[in-house]
């Protein structure tokens, strides 16, 4: 693991650099998310490092199964273009506004194209991991992670937000997600600050107590 992350991190930083000279740290943000789950895909994981799939081929199939939902603004959430050249994805990538047109910005496409050329396009996930620290660290915000057993409404959602800012001292992004196992509440994560305030804690801590008396 700690091996992924020391590979993973000139290329974080590279798209890192690329998206603040551009302003563009969301649309990036979003742009490496969904790259990162495409490279998981069923149809595209068997593909990568085959010698019989072109590098062209290869990307454009990786665009196609990354393409934002239809009506999502392309600056937010940059489509697809056509393939790229091999000369192309040698050059080093430019910082550039994502175009209107909803086309995959030219610096992004070229991203994934020096991942390809270099082995690396498995490395997306822990990329684009590391970039959002990057960008969390730049923009002084905390991304938290919630484990919820339900929905939060926005009510729950803006006074965890606000506590959090408290402890924190900084502001909050919250990252969250459903496990029903946890039978209720919800177990906060922010590097080591962990604080379990679910049901399912509750009942093993209670648990615990009772077996040691």
């Amino acid at each position: 693991m700690a091996e992924l992350i020391t590979i993973a991190r000139p290329y974080a930083r590279a798209a890192f650099e690329a998206a603040s000279a551009a302003a563009a740290m969301p649309a990036w943000s979003s742009f490496l998310a969904r790259a990162a789950m495409a490279v998981g895909d069923a149809r595209i994981e068997p593909l990568i490092g085959n010698p019989r799939v072109r590098t062209d081929e290869l990307i454009e199939l990786l665009l196609t199964v990354a393409e934002p939902p239809a009506g999502v603004s392309p600056a937010a959430t940059p489509g697809t273009l056509s393939a790229p050249t091999a000369a192309t994805g040698a050059r080093t990538a430019r910082a550039a506004a994502p175009a209107a047109s909803g086309r995959t910005p030219d610096e992004q496409r070229n991203f994934l194209v020096l991942l390809a050329h270099n082995r690396r396009l498995a490395l997306l996930p822990e990329i684009a991991a590391q970039y959002e620290l990057l960008r969390a660290q730049a923009e002084h915000v905390a991304d938290v992670q919630v484990r919820a057993a339900r929905e939060l409404t926005a009510a729950q959602a803006a006074a965890l937000s606000a506590a959090l800012e408290r402890r924190l001292g900084s502001a909050v992004r919250l990252h969250v997600s459903i496990d029903a196992a946890l039978l209720g509440g919800a177990v906060v994560h922010y590097g080591d600050y962990v604080v379990d305030g679910s049901l399912r804690g509750r009942l093993e801590r209670l648990a615990v107590a009772v077996a040691g008396a």
